[in-house]
């Protein structure tokens, strides 16, 4: 029975270890229920019924994982997606959460109908390895700004544009009392550190009175405010079209990325480099997304947090199953989870933004033709606040430098006609 539903094969695991394994697996992902809320929030939307969407949203997609896919992985509104989607598109572009929750919605649509049709991976062999690796550490970058910023660490300067804030006493100090205890966690190697230090770092702020905590148990908060909340129209705007690209690339690469890495790390991957029921994993991912948007929350997208189960043993469906089993036991926690102050998930903001530049290492920094891209695709998304623009200026970048340099080999007729198109963006 347990092959039938996960995959699961005696041979290779043993049942208590993908138990095991699911278990760890949610204890490094279960931050997002504290994260999550606190950064889309921050564009207007209910913040109790964020945490209870983002328990079910979570829940659902990785049950689909598990019996679908049967792969390992857990899945949840997606770090950095989440950040452009409230600070990106509602705070600095000015739209709606429910005009963001379309383009949400529209993406996972698309997503469905490139992997049904095969174009997923095809559009993916479309953009240079150099950018695909920049992608993750520009993300990085700015997931990183943007705890600093969530903490009051870094503060708006009229004269420098930001500068340090007062970090001896308030939310600042409590933010790096909490990146001191998460980063030794995670040195110290602790299943579960992400978690751990936005617990520790809650209770120090309780003498602090930066967190109030009303409880710990209770029914969740009803999911009404944000449901199926949709802006129709908009949805032909030029507006929409580019919001609906910048989903659509950031999820595509962060989800290729964590299946190659984890896989790889898991000795997943056959003799002819091909991950197991890669098309099921992404249809996954997609139907997560679209169920996401309808439940009221940011892309659902593999994370790369799944790699700590894979590192317990966990190799079928069944520690996905058991993740979401997590998920859905945690939904009784809501009081607990909403108590967190932003403080206290600034440091994991901050780490897990360490985690993303990770991918930096591929790049050939000696080779210029593609360090300058990268570089520029990297250093654009935070400092423009954009991961968009990044991406964007980075794929131009790429193809004019090599084409004035005459490195023509290096670049494919669907490279110029992406470059073509991101050039027309800064015109519309």
């Amino acid at each position: 029975m347990l092959e039938k539903l996960f995959g699961f094969d005696s041979k290779v695991t043993r049942v208590r270890t993908e138990i095991l394994a699911g278990i760890t697996t949610f204890l490094t992902m279960a931050y997002i229920l504290a994260v999550n809320p606190n950064i889309l929030s921050a564009a207007g939307m209910d913040k109790g019924a964020l945490f209870t969407t983002t328990v079910l949203a979570s829940a659902l997609a990785t049950l689909l994982m598990a019996f679908y896919a049967k792969l390992p992985f857990g899945l949840a509104p997606g770090m950095g997606l989440n950040a452009f989607f409230a600070y990106t598109v509602c705070l600095t572009l000015g739209y709606s959460w429910q005009f963001a929750l379309t383009a949400v919605l529209i993406e996972g649509i698309i997503f469905i109908l490139l992997t049904v049709t095969n174009l997923r991976e095809k559009i993916v062999d479309a953009l240079p390895t150099t950018l695909k690796n920049a992608i993750g550490a520009g993300i990085g970058l700015f997931i990183a700004f943007i705890g600093l910023q969530n903490a009051g660490i870094i503060v708006n300067n009229d004269a420098t544009l930001i500068s340090l804030g007062n970090i001896t006493s308030g939310s600042p100090l409590l933010g790096m009392i909490g990146l001191a205890i998460t980063s030794i966690l995670l040195i110290k190697r602790v299943r579960g550190a992400l978690l751990f230090g936005i617990l520790l770092t809650t209770v120090i702020g309780i003498p602090m009175g930066l967190t109030h905590l009303d409880g710990v148990i209770s029914a969740p908060p009803s999911i009404s405010p944000i449901f199926c909340q949709f802006q129709w129209d908009q949805i032909f705007t030029k507006e929409m079209v580019v919001v609906v690209f910048t989903f659509l690339f950031v999820d595509m690469f962060d989800t290729i990325g964590t299946l190659v890495g984890v896989t790889t790390k898991a000795g997943m991957i056959d003799k002819n480099g091909k991950i197991p029921h890669l098309k099921q994993a992404f249809l996954v991912d997609a139907i997560g997304t679209t169920a996401g948007a309808v439940l009221g929350t940011s892309t659902i997208t593999t994370f790369v947090e799944s790699a700590s189960g894979v590192g317990e043993g966990g190799r079928s469906g069944l520690t996905a199953f058991v993740t979401a089993v997590c998920f859905l036991l945690a939904l009784f926690l809501a009081p607990f989870f909403l108590a967190v102050p932003g403080a206290a998930t600034a440091p994991v903001l901050i780490l897990v933004g360490l985690m993303m530049m990770s991918s930096i290492k591929k790049i050939d920094l000696l080779d210029y033709s593609e360090a300058i891209p990268a570089f520029i695709c990297i250093i654009f998304m935070p400092l423009a606040y954009s991961i968009s623009d990044g991406i964007v200026l980075g794929m131009i970048s790429y193809v004019l430098l090599n084409l004035c340099c005459g490195n023509f080999k290096k670049l494919s007729p669907a490279m110029y006609i992406l470059a073509v198109i991101f050039v027309f963006k800064f015109f519309m």
